[in-house]
């Protein structure tokens, strides 16, 4: 069992900044972000590869950065330009030996 620990989210204004960080508990393959608003199914924002292979939603791409400190088996992601459509719970997800493991959430809101 591998736990995923996020913190970061919170409130921003249109057009702000915000940045998550992911710890995990034990040693992962690969992690990725993901987030769910309201009444929509969970997507994918954001995926960094143990090959180092970056994947980003259209929606984000050029706005948001994944990263990651491999020896602290931890996952970032900064976010700039946010807009309202970004308002959503994130969630981590890791790939580990034993499986995929998610992330407890963290809430973002973009609002003025």
């Amino acid at each position: 069992q591998v736990q995923l620990v996020e913190s970061g989210g919170g409130l921003v204004q249109p057009g702000g900044s915000l940045g998550l960080s992911c710890a995990a508990s034990g040693s992962v393959y690969d992690m990725g972000w993901y987030r769910q608003a309201p009444g929509k199914q969970r997507e994918l924002v954001a995926r960094m590869t143990s090959g180092g292979s970056i994947y980003y939603a259209a929606s984000v791409k050029g706005r948001f950065t994944i990263s990651s400190n491999n020896a602290k088996n931890t996952a970032y992601l900064q976010m700039n330009n946010l807009n309202p459509e970004d308002t959503a719970v994130y969630y981590c997800n890791a790939r580990t030996a034993v499986g995929g493991f998610w992330g407890q959430g963290t809430q973002v809101t973009v609002s003025s």
